[in-house]
């Protein structure tokens, strides 16, 4: 038997509004194109957000885990979504 939402038990939130979903997959991007991080800590913060989204921990944005891991500073997190959000409109 097949789930009505297969996605409903990994912390997918299905009801995104269409700027979250932008920013869930340019954060990262943008933040490497700046050269504030790597790809390889890509990569760890989306394990870590994967990790975390399948056992039900509230979610948590990429801008968030990377200022909690000590990979950017706050005005970095700001600068990337001032970024994300201009080119949106």
């Amino acid at each position: 038997m097949r789930r009505k939402n297969p996605t409903a038990d990994f912390g997918v939130l299905p009801d995104k509004s269409s700027k979250l979903e932008h920013y869930e997959k340019r954060f990262g991007i943008i933040a490497i194109e700046k050269g504030y991080i790597t790809t390889e800590d890509l990569i760890k913060g989306l394990t870590v957000q994967v990790y975390e989204d399948v056992r039900k921990i509230p979610h948590r944005f990429l801008g968030e885990i990377f200022f909690h891991m000590g990979l950017m500073t706050d005005q970095q997190v700001d600068e990337v979504l001032g970024s994300i959000f201009r080119k949106s409109r």
